[in-house]
């Protein structure tokens, strides 16, 4: 701008010093003397020569400057640079390439003046359904070689021209390549990230090579294990594509890659999509059937947590009664144990109370068979027989009262002793009734 306001200086200080011995009748030309006209070319040729040899480099941008004697050079710095009249190939550090959904009004809507913005295309999927896709994608140049950037440069002649003529079409033919692997269903159905990483990997390191191939969809089978009828689909087979692979690599189509001019891919995203109308129809359907189905699903969930609910509550209730009843168990086993316990000490009782008696009547026995012996050696020792038969009278007396007051157990068990202590107990009642007897007979 500064080059051409000073050619115009120039050409004004020419005119006005040629054009003032024609009219000298005017009074603007009067003014320019021959001495300022001269001045004004001077300025004009000083202005040229300073825009001409210098120039401002913005930042973020790099410059190719290419001189009029053939040489060229590189400029990533900002700041004042010489040119030397040199031609000049301004191109930013990052590329923002944009295509956006027109709005209603067909706008493309408020983006960056630094952006290469345009309207997004229609492109088909692999099921024949279009959408206009928008993406946003970053190119970066390469400002570490020189050399490179120079040749980039010298081929694209602009900035512009690299993005219309390099840039754009590697990202149509990514996005189109990349539509032809999967379907607008898979897209929605949770395959959009696997869109933007194959959208990507194409820009950076070129186009896939694509082999078609035949899918075959499985026939529809109705029915229970009864009855089986299978429906057969008209449209079973389906074209599809896929990536061709070799090695384990893809196969890519050599030469088109956005490496090769230096360019590296920075961002490469799908930013919205906007799908034809007979498609977002049957979306809308999907959306109401999902939505319904959730409702459905909802609903038995709550019946099933219901019935889930009623069974622990039956459960509790179960183990209440079941805790109840086995109280009532532990409570009848402990009072039959207690009682078991109780029989066996009263038995353990009378088992001592009856060694007790015995004892008392062994002993009772064992004095009167004293008294009775003693009596039989006074007698023998030389009674009278009618002293011999009061003493015999007197011991009856005595011992049939000994016995009369020996009260015996009126329960007997008989247990693991020996058969002698039975046998004395046995002649002891036996000596007793005799004595009964005896003092009967003497009441008469």
């Amino acid at each position: 701008m500064i080059t051409l306001f000073g050619i115009l200086i120039i050409l004004l200080g020419v005119v006005t010093l040629v054009a003032k011995p024609f009219l000298k009748s005017s009074k603007l030309l009067q003014w320019f003397s021959q001495k300022r006209s001269l001045q004004i070319i001077v300025l004009g040729i000083v202005l040229s020569i300073v825009t001409g040899t210098f120039f401002y480099a913005e930042p973020g941008t790099a410059y190719a400057v290419q001189y009029p004697w053939g040489g060229q050079k590189a400029v990533f710095r900002q700041g004042i640079h010489t040119k030397m009249w040199g031609r000049l190939i301004p191109i930013q550090f990052e590329l923002p390439i944009k295509y956006v959904i027109p709005n209603t009004e067909g706008g493309l809507g408020e983006q960056s003046e630094y952006a290469n913005v345009d309207a997004a295309k229609y492109w088909a999927f692999s099921d024949a359904v279009k959408a206009r896709i928008a993406t946003s994608v970053v190119i970066s140049i390469n400002t570490e070689d020189e050399v490179q950037f120079l040749s980039v440069a010298d081929r694209n002649k602009t900035e512009k021209n690299m993005i219309r003529s390099r840039i754009i079409p590697n990202i149509d033919q990514s996005i189109k390549n990349t539509c032809k692997l999967m379907d607008a269903q898979d897209y929605i159905s949770g395959q959009a990230s696997d869109f933007d990483r194959y959208f990507k990997d194409q820009l950076e390191n070129g186009m896939y090579v694509l082999e078609e191939y035949v899918h075959n969809e499985q026939k529809d089978i109705i029915g229970d294990s009864a009855t089986v009828r299978t429906v057969v689909n008209k449209e079973s087979k389906q074209k599809r594509f896929r990536i061709k692979y070799e090695n384990g690599q893809p196969i890519r189509v050599q030469g088109n890659s956005l490496k090769g001019y230096g360019l590296t891919v920075i961002q490469a995203v799908v930013t919205e999509i906007d799908w034809e109308t007979t498609f977002d129809k049957r979306l809308q359907l999907q959306k109401e059937e999902v939505a319904q189905t959730q409702l459905e699903k909802q609903q038995a969930e709550r019946e099933f947590y219901r019935a889930q609910k009623e069974k622990a509550k039956g459960e509790a209730e179960k183990a209440t009664e079941r805790a109840r009843l086995e109280k009532e168990q532990i409570q009848k086993t402990i009072a039959a144990e207690t009682e078991a316990k109780v029989a066996e000490f009263n038995l353990v009782k009378e088992k001592k109370q009856f060694e007790v008696e015995k004892f008392k009547a062994q002993s009772k026995k064992v004095a009167a068979d004293a008294e009775a012996y003693q009596n039989a050696k006074l007698v023998n020792a030389g009674l009278t027989p009618q002293e011999r038969a009061e003493w015999d009278y007197k011991t009856s007396v005595g011992v049939a009262r000994e016995l009369k007051e020996l009260q015996l157990p009126e329960i007997f068990i008989e247990g693991s002793s020996s058969k002698s202590t039975d046998s004395n107990l046995l002649e002891s009642l036996i000596g007793a009734d005799l004595a009964k007897q005896m003092m009967d007979k003497t009441d008469k």
